[in-house]
């Protein structure tokens, strides 16, 4: 049995190899068709729409920017205008220039302080008669006692330069030539600060009323300027009709404008003044221009602000009062001081004062202390007024971006994420639809303004730079985007990656108030500088007397405390030593 179970696994084996030889079986063909891979857990991000361009009217005439130094900046557009006035050298030409920016005011003692701070500008010299540069009181009035070399430093430090001639001539007298940079009426002490008008400086927006078509202060009066040409009598007749830059080389820079002490004969804009590049005076400061502003990363810290037009008195109305003029007679320096009726007014010991009415207005005549430059309070209150001025409603505030610190009243660089909330976008932030995308974009702060290094584009309805990068994060945490945006920061400063921000390193100061606006201790914060409230109902002038002669000693020889009392014009007893000294 076992031997037949082995003879059929033989023939077995036989059979499969002789079937296997006779051919190879068909292949089989397994067509696999590719299917979508089914749907992975959890939700899918819909793409981020594309985010349209937004559409720009780039900087109109008269634009503003507020600038790194506290200063604003005012657009001068692109073209041609009338230069010159006729004189021996400045024959009447058309000129062209392109579009640049220049700053609205002269440049401070505040600003100026910044850089002497920082170390890139040496300090003004101290000049006899000027405004004194350390003096907060001074800190809105131009500084003097600058060479050139220090004002093109300064200019400098500010990522500008000094105006050329024709920058100047077009800022200050517009397209049409204008003979003043308020139109073609004569000099009036009401326009400019001129001819012993007030016989010192004045701040820079005193005369804010009378500025140039552009919307420049004081482009007449005040100071002379210094700007960055090379003085040459014929250079007119050989100067480019686009762009020009003044001579090579030469032995005197130009000083355009007009000072305090000019004749109203002088005060024609066309005007042309030269003086050595070392020459400093109490008379001649300067204005930066920025032909290309830099988007410099914000500051960290700002100060504070009260808005401009709110409500800072008790609601009683504040008496009107003004200097109306300085002047010198036989020998004696004379103030006079408009009032409204029925108002009080108390002076200093160094003011003398009478009341008159003249043609209807009430006018003090108060004469100052004997041969010598003095400035003394007079202060002016309504009498009906019962109760102490209230700063309701003047609480302090901050630009987008910033959030004010309780403790300090600062306002500390806190950018805020660009989203939108149940509330919208955060405040001083617009709402931007862009191509179906609404993002936030910065807008003005309580002034109206937009934060420093932008201007307002009407087009686009949004503050944005100069470039027209409208993606600049002002304001907006984005690190990255931070980083590769901004221009950097001014000398004095260092860039913080982690806060998004201009820091102050040693002797670096934070811009303090803009001009036209003064610190307030008790509010620890910029305010208005239009009114400064002494108490209920008061405001307080500053009346300044001039020298108008060598002091000759008439009180030493007076000998009677009544005889000196009887001569108080220009004298004063002094209880202590029993003497009659001159005031």
């Amino acid at each position: 049995m076992k031997k037949a179970r082995y003879v059929f696994w033989v023939y077995g084996l036989i059979l499969t190899i002789i079937l296997s030889a006779c051919g190879s079986p068909t292949p089989v063909v397994v067509v696999v068709t590719a299917t979508s891979l089914p749907p992975t857990e959890g939700v899918i991000e819909p793409p981020t729409p594309t985010l349209v361009p937004v559409n720009l009217s780039g900087p109109q005439s008269g634009d503003k920017i507020r600038w790194i130094d506290g200063s604003n900046l005012i657009y001068i557009p692109p073209g041609e205008f009338v230069m010159g006035n006729g004189g021996f050298d400045a024959p009447v030409r058309n000129v062209t220039l392109d579009g640049f920016w220049i700053y609205q005011t002269k440049v401070t003692n505040r600003m100026f302080a910044q850089c002497v701070a920082v170390g890139s500008c040496t300090a003004p010299t101290e000049e006899l008669g000027g405004p004194v540069f350390s003096n907060p009181e001074y800190a809105n009035h131009p500084v003097v006692g600058v060479t050139w070399d220090q004002a093109q430093a300064y200019c400098g430090w500010a990522n500008g330069q000094l105006p050329t001639e024709a920058q100047w001539e077009k800022a200050a007298r517009g397209l049409s030539g204008n003979l003043y940079p308020w139109g073609n009426d004569e000099p009036a002490c009401d326009f400019l600060n001129f001819g012993y008008c007030l016989g010192r400086t004045t701040e820079v927006d005193a005369f804010a009323e009378s500025g140039s078509p552009f919307g420049l202060y004081d482009m007449a009066g005040n100071l002379f300027e210094w700007v960055n040409d090379w003085y040459a009598e014929a250079y007119y007749n050989e100067a480019p009709a686009a762009n020009p830059t003044g001579p090579d080389s030469g032995q005197y820079r130009v000083i355009r404008g007009s000072s305090f002490e000019t004749d109203p004969e002088l005060v024609e804009s066309a005007i042309r003044h030269f003086g050595a590049q070392g020459y400093h005076t109490r008379d001649i400061g300067f204005r930066c221009t920025v032909p290309q502003p830099q988007l410099f990363a914000p500051y960290c810290q700002l100060s504070a602000y009260i808005p401009s037009g709110v409500i800072v008195s008790n609601g009683c109305q504040l008496p009107e009062a003004e200097v109306a003029g300085q002047y010198c007679a036989v020998g004696r320096s004379f103030a006079t001081v408009s009032l409204s009726p029925g108002a009080i007014y108390q002076t200093g010991e160094n003011l003398k004062c009478e009341e008159a009415v003249v043609d209807g207005q009430r006018v003090l005549t108060c004469v100052g202390p004997f041969a010598q430059e003095a400035t003394n309070e007079i202060t002016v209150c309504n009498p009906t007024c019962s109760n102490s001025p209230d700063i309701t409603g003047a609480s302090p505030t901050c630009d987008p971006g910033y959030t004010l610190d309780p403790v300090t009243n600062s306002c500390n660089y806190a950018p805020v994420p660009n989203e939108l909330s149940v509330a919208g976008c955060p405040a001083g932030y617009n709402l931007m639809d862009r191509g179906g995308q609404q993002t936030c974009v910065v807008s003005t702060n309580a002034n109206g303004e937009c934060p420093n290094g932008l201007y307002y584009d009407d087009l686009a309805g949004m503050c944005v730079p100069p470039n027209g990068l409208v993606e600049a994060p002002i304001g907006i945490n984005n690190a990255p985007l931070a980083a590769q945006t901004y221009s950097g920061c001014a000398a004095g400063f260092t860039y913080s990656d982690t806060f998004q921000c201009c820091q102050a390193v040693t002797g670096g100061t934070y811009p303090g108030c803009s001009p036209g606006s003064t610190f307030n201790r008790d509010l620890g914060a910029c305010s208005p500088g239009e009114i400064r409230l002494a108490g209920p109902g008061c405001v307080t002038l500053d009346v300044t007397t001039l020298k108008c002669s060598q002091p000759v000693d008439v009180c030493s020889r007076i000998k009677s405390e009544t005889t000196c009392i009887r001569n108080s014009y220009a004298c004063k007893w002094d209880d202590e030593i029993n003497v009659c000294m001159l005031r």
